[in-house]
Order: structure tokens, then sequence, then C-alpha cells
């Protein structure tokens, strides 16, 4: 009798998802600010923290009531759920950690083209001065690239339950500490049982996710609205994508890991 089984594909996806996101919690136990944010913390009107959270908010309910059409619309969701469906196959057919690792392959590819986006458009506007309007065009490109993680892994975006999926993984990207802990915590909870929790309510959910967004961009879109060295604020709208893109994999992939099993 042997001594030890061989792992299964699957069991070897999942134990290497764990470490994952175990080191991307370590990296959010705690926020580091940079120099470059504790100098604009002198120079950042009081009011712009209020009116950023609320041009997040208006963004949110933007998209949930009728964006996500015209988000559509910027990419192939046809050809995405093809692709989802030609992978789901190939699995069913192998079970080989090749054909697990294709959906996973086919989000990150996703979220790299989104990123390159997300960095022209930034660095644009940053150097014509232009912070605040940016606000409803960069969560646009942030839905979209959960959007298309979404379908990688064969999952909708457009029911309630999948719209409170996306804020909480929206807050928990842009959370650190416990709070990120906390959140993520209710992001397994939700993979595992997808019901709503009670008492939820959507706009109260977004006014969360907007805040927390708004908070962490706030030195960000008040240098992006001075021209020229706007540029720079405008290029870490790319770190900001990258984090919420890679955390919407992580998250996404470990709920599709989940079902498998």
């Amino acid at each position: 009798m042997p001594m030890f089984q061989r792992k299964t594909p699957l069991e070897k996806e999942w134990q290497i998802l764990n470490r994952k996101e175990e080191k991307y919690l370590e990296k959010r136990v705690q926020k580091k600010d940079s120099k470059l944010n504790s100098m604009l913390a002198q120079k950042v009107p009081a009011k712009m923290q209020s009116t950023m959270d609320a041009a997040f908010e208006k963004a949110f309910s933007t998209i949930f009531e009728k964006g996500t059409t015209l988000i559509e619309k910027t990419y192939q969701k046809d050809k995405r759920e093809k692709k989802y469906a030609v992978n789901n196959f190939v699995d069913e057919v192998e079970r080989s950690r090749k054909s697990l690792r294709a959906f996973s392959k086919e989000a990150k590819s996703s979220g790299n083209q989104n990123l390159l986006i997300s960095g022209v458009s930034g660095i644009g506007m940053g150097i014509v001065g232009v912070g605040l309007p940016d606000i409803p065009l960069f969560t646009g490109m942030i839905f979209r690239s959960i959007y298309e993680i979404a379908l990688s892994y064969g999952y909708r975006y457009d029911t309630e339950e999948e719209q409170y999926f996306i804020l909480k993984i929206i807050e928990g990207a842009v959370s650190y500490g416990e709070t990120a802990k906390r959140i993520n915590a209710e992001i397994d909870y939700f993979a595992a049982d997808p019901y709503l929790p009670e008492g939820y309510d959507r706009k109260e959910q977004s006014k969360k996710a907007a805040g927390a967004l708004s908070k962490e961009l706030l030195y960000m879109k008040f240098l992006q609205g001075i021209p020229i060295v706007g540029a720079v604020g405008g290029a870490y709208d790319v770190i900001y994508m990258k984090n919420i893109s890679e955390y919407a994999q992580l998250k996404y992939h470990k709920r599709f890991l989940l079902g498998r099993r």
C-alpha cells in the first residue's frame, strides 16, 4: 500500500492558489504611505474627499443601472463565453493541470489588456490636467476588467448576487489589515454559498466600495488634475487597476476551483 496518495490536478491548483492568497494578504497587512502621498496631503483641499466619494458612488450607480450594456460593447462578450465553453469541454475530458490553467490564463490575458488601456487613458488625461472627470472612465475600466475575468471562469455579472460579489472584490482590493481579512472572508463565504447576506442593500454596499476606492485614490487624482505633472497621477491608474484585477482573478479563480471540488 503506498505511503501517500498523489494529488489530483485540482488539489494541486487549490494548494497553489491558497499560497498565492496567503502572500496577497501578507502584503495587505498595513498600508505604507509614500513620500509623495505625505507631501500631497498638505495640499489636497478639505472637500475633495467627499467630492470624490460622491463621484465614485455616482459612477457605480450609473454602471449598475444602465452602464453594463455600454461596457459590453467595448469587448467581445460572445467570444469570451465561447472560449469558456471550449475550455470547460476540454477540462471535462482531460482533467489535467493544463486544462485547468486555461481558465486562469484567459482571465489574466484580459486583465493585461485592460491595464494597457487604463494606463494610456490615465496618463493622457493627466497631461492635460484632468483628474476628477477621469473617475467615470476609470471606474468603467475596473468593471470591464472584472466582467471579463468573470466570463473567463463562466460566471455572470448582471444579477444582484454577482454585483454584490464584484463590489466586495473592489472594496477588498483597496483595504488593509483586519478590514482586508474580514472582507476576504466574506467573499469566500459567498463563493461557498452564493446568497445575499441578510439585510443587504446594494446602495449601501456601493457606498462602502466607492468610499474605499476614493480614499485610496485621493492624492493621485488630485495630482492628476495638475497639467503635465498630472501624468504621474494618471500613471497610478495602472497600479490600482493591477491590484483590483489581480484580486478579482484570485477570488474568481478560488470560487471556480471551489465549484470544481
